[in-house]
């Protein structure tokens, strides 16, 4: 499958909220009516205070994802130099054919374009072993030293980090 990566457009917004949604509730993440849902789902603001990006493959969106920075508002865990990606999403009708890895590949690439870029990090929930699995294919490592619990929940997150 070939894939374009680059930015999203307000065209994109309701294929990333769809696509992001129909993932997280298909791989029994959370339910419907999680409060992170709804920030899942906001894809404007996230747009406004992140980079949001989508894979496109045949004209129509199939991954999104969120870029972010040290110090940006949807930043958890970025320092300075790193580039911090989340809310990797892929559409449920074509997962399993290498499109989250496509655009891990992609996210690299960009990382690597970018000269005060150092590495990339990433948060993973402990339960998203699928992810960790592809994460670490990569080259991505865990750093526990690094890792931290969801605000007033006991939901533990692992962190991840690939030198680019």
């Amino acid at each position: 499958m070939k894939l374009d990566f680059r930015r999203a457009r307000r065209a994109d917004y309701s294929a990333i909220r769809r696509i992001t949604r129909d993932a997280y509730l298909r791989a029994g993440h959370f339910t419907a009516g999680h409060p992170y849902m709804s920030v899942l789902e906001n894809v404007e603001h996230r747009a406004e205070h992140a980079e949001a990006w989508v894979a496109e493959a045949s004209g129509a969106v199939v991954a999104a994802v969120t870029l972010t920075f040290a110090g940006q508002p949807y930043s958890e865990i970025a320092r300075d130099n790193e580039l911090e990606f989340r809310m990797l999403a892929v559409d449920p009708a074509v997962q399993g054919n290498g499109v989250g890895r496509a655009v891990v590949r992609r996210v690299i690439d960009h990382a690597q374009s970018l000269p005060a870029i150092r590495a990339i990090s990433i948060t993973s929930a402990t339960f998203m072993e699928r992810a960790h699995g592809l994460y670490e294919s990569l080259g991505f490592q865990r750093v526990p030293d690094r890792d931290w619990y969801v605000p007033g929940e006991d939901v533990l997150l692992w962190v991840f980090r690939l030198e680019v």
